[in-house]
């Protein structure tokens, strides 16, 4: 990311001014912004006490570097951290403008890299040692666990009775079905053995400070990589019935544990988590806060709807297109020009495919686009935007995409419809074909979607 503060005009520059505030969005929420204030201080000399780095996400690598910049130098502090292919960033300080260190000052939080969002041996492997640093920790022990979107499948360790290949199916079968993030990070956390607060346990009797870059609607830290060192108030029930819901199977086994709650996790007002303390560093929130404070600047009214939408993203992106085609020919609910922001967390399902057909590429930033592109119907005045704040849409190379005024023309002059792109949940091949992605590369945080609607 390119931390540009040149502003374009909205007016004359619709697309980059998009961009831009997209970038704001996205600055706001590195974690060399939002990490001094919450870290604990170290164990004391006296105590012989020692602090310990564990981590997983796709923000992880870069939370790991503000930590060891942040850190005392003259303070022990050792490490792991797991974060997807590709998303440790360059250890340079200028880049994420970190303070410099020493000369030849050693790194001493390792980062290790996963497949994201299929789990791999990696991320198995991963865990397994991270689980293993836990062992011999003291009552005079830190743990410092930095917790951010991704951890659930770059933290895998599956349950007596699953293999790898079992949770790779069950995975990639939860993403496919439509399941919300909340239902998907249950079923992951009744079939894990480090997932679902059981790292919270592995800590004991140390004391555990997780931070965490919240990902999910709600902001619970539950939810956010299924967490792995907080309370679960999900039951094996619940997991039970979101498998039976999307039509999902596990091994027999695994079912008969689940039906007897053998697989159950650590619940609120367990023990574990007597000595555990929290902090929210970074929200999605915060970032379209940032998105609209920067609007504003450019003398632009920005209203954000919510931070916490979900559902269908070509559903989504319909209503997003009604509420900024009343904007657009009515005045109403919002004077022109103006932009309109929102956040959450939607979902992509995909659709079966006939015999021989092209597999789809794309996200659910595209998606969005695809419906919401479909709706305006060419509505004059009316730009838009929706990425993902991690950089990646799904498992693209791109973030996300654009919508501008005369989308469906361009797209129609290239012989594409629309229709058959969303019917083969195509988004990357639609907007390819126009250059209407947006394209970052890996941001090194993730607070989730990013939509900004731009009306003049």
């Amino acid at each position: 990311m390119t931390n540009n503060d040149n502003v374009p005009d909205p007016v004359f520059q619709p697309a980059e001014f998009l961009e831009y505030l997209y970038r704001v969005a996205v600055r706001r929420a590195l974690p060399l912004h939002n990490t001094a204030a919450f870290l604990p201080a170290p164990p004391s000399r006296e105590s012989g006490g020692r602090t310990l780095v564990l981590g997983a996400g796709k923000a992880g690598g870069a939370m790991a570097q503000a930590v060891e910049a942040l850190w005392p130098v003259d303070a022990p502090l050792s490490g792991l951290v797991v974060t997807r292919y590709h998303h440790t960033p360059p250890r340079e300080a200028a880049f994420l403008g970190l303070p410099p260190r020493p000369e030849g000052y050693p790194q001493r939080i390792e980062v290790v890299e996963a497949a994201h969002p299929v789990p791999d041996a990696a991320g198995l492997a991963a865990a397994q040692r991270i689980l293993a640093l836990t062992q011999g920790l003291t009552e005079n022990d830190l743990v410092l666990c930095l917790i951010s979107g991704g951890g659930s499948a770059l933290l895998t360790l599956p349950a007596d009775g699953l293999t790898l290949e079992d949770k790779q199916r069950i995975n990639k079968a939860l993403l496919e079905s439509g399941a919300a993030i909340d239902e998907m990070n249950c079923v992951r956390k009744h079939l894990s053995r480090i997932k679902g607060g059981r790292l919270a346990a592995a800590c004991a009797p140390a004391r555990v400070v997780t931070l965490t870059i919240s990902d999910v609607p709600g902001d619970d830290p539950s939810v956010i990589a299924s967490g792995p060192t907080v309370p679960d108030a999900t039951t094996c029930a619940d997991a039970l019935a979101i498998l039976a819901r999307y039509g999902i199977d596990v091994p027999p086994a695994v079912r008969v544990a689940l039906e007897a709650g053998a697989l159950e996790t650590p619940k609120p007002g367990d023990a574990v988590f007597a000595n555990h303390v929290v902090h929210m560093t970074a929200t999605p929130q915060q970032s379209l806060e940032a998105a609209a404070e920067a609007a504003r600047a450019a003398g632009v009214a920005a209203y954000i709807l919510s931070d916490e939408i979900e559902g269908e993203s070509r559903e989504v992106g319909k209503v997003h297109a009604a509420l900024a085609r009343a904007v657009a020919r009515h005045g109403q609910p919002f004077a022109r020009p103006c932009v309109i922001l929102s956040g959450g967390e939607t979902t992509v399902t995909i659709r079966p495919r006939a015999p021989g057909a092209a597999k789809g590429r794309g996200g659910r930033a595209g998606e969005f686009c695809m419906g919401l592109a479909q709706a305006l119907q060419g509505q004059p005045g009316v730009w838009a935007l929706a990425a993902d704040t991690d950089g990646i849409d799904g498992v693209e190379d791109n973030a996300g995409a654009r919508v501008v005024p005369d989308t469906l023309a361009r797209a129609t002059s290239h012989g594409l419809s629309i229709a058959d792109h969303l019917d083969r949940n195509d988004a990357y091949g639609y907007f390819d074909a126009l250059g209407d992605l947006v394209v970052t590369g890996p941001t090194h945080t993730n607070v989730n979607d990013f939509r900004a609607i731009l009306i003049l």
